[in-house]
């Protein structure tokens, strides 16, 4: 890895990057820098993890070899206007939703630049996070961001022009899981469950589904043939969720969220 790392915005994900980063020893404490506003907050980071921190997002360019823009993508202009890039050959990685390459080259010009796309997952270490490197990026450069993102979850590679439909699907994604997940256990309260069980059983069919999904390859249509008997119990509740739209629902969803990711590129 590269010697130094710098971010900027120490929220949920920002730390949650770096609880990560640094259990897996990518970078020692005191080799991190992290830019932050808020004192209290300052307190807890460096506390909690034992690096640096600074209120002055310069001083994080400044510092690092590599820096992660983790702040809030509707305080990207404001930000990037105060800070004056120093080295070409720093890298820069961003997960900011719907700011696009094109925007950060402008920030940060003729420098190597990854944008980057994570999931909350990322906070328990089962993230899914999709990159997108311009064309300043050499190999290495890449090797630091997928050894970053592989220390919370899964990454795969895309053109970035289909990073908008990655912030639709798995960037927003757990968004909607979680709504399906309550209306499942609301669902389990209405037919006489109790609560704590219904929580516990609707979280665990769906940790095990997911599971089953990812280690045996089935493709989600063979899991639901398998689980779904001629006039059985499944068939009732499928025939239900088709009835009430629930799958152009969730398809509309992503189009929605897509659609949100590009206007805020804009």
């Amino acid at each position: 890895m590269s010697a130094t790392l710098g971010i900027i915005g120490g929220g949920v994900m920002g730390e949650a990057l770096l609880s990560r980063i640094l259990d897996q020893q990518l970078y020692l404490p005191q080799a991190v820098l992290v830019s932050e506003p808020q004192a209290q907050r300052q307190a807890v980071l460096s506390d909690r993890y034992r690096i640096q921190v600074t209120d002055q997002n310069q001083a994080v360019l400044d510092f690092a070899d590599t820096v992660l823009l983790a702040i809030k993508p509707q305080v990207f202009n404001p930000v990037v206007a105060t800070l004056t890039p120093r080295r070409a050959d720093q890298l820069i990685i961003s997960i900011l939703a719907g700011v696009t390459l094109p925007q950060l080259e402008s920030a940060f010009p003729n420098q190597p630049i990854v944008r980057a796309m994570p999931n909350t997952p990322a906070t328990v270490g089962a993230g899914m996070t999709a990159i997108a490197p311009n064309p300043h990026t050499t190999p290495d450069h890449l090797q630091i961001a997928h050894q970053l993102f592989t220390a919370v979850g899964e990454v795969v590679e895309v053109p970035e022009h289909l990073m908008d439909a990655v912030t639709g699907l798995s960037g927003s994604g757990p968004g909607y899981i979680a709504v399906m997940v309550e209306a499942l256990i609301d669902g389990g309260v209405a037919v006489g469950l109790p609560r704590a069980i219904a929580t516990q059983l609707a979280i665990q069919t769906l940790r095990g589904t997911a599971e089953l999904l990812h280690t045996s390859g089935l493709h989600p249509a063979q899991l639901k043939d398998q689980v779904t008997s001629p006039g059985g119990t499944t068939i009732a509740g499928i025939a239900h969720l088709e009835k009430m739209g629930v799958r152009s629902a969730l398809m509309e969803a992503v189009r929605a969220a897509y659609g949100r990711s590009k206007e805020l590129g804009q």
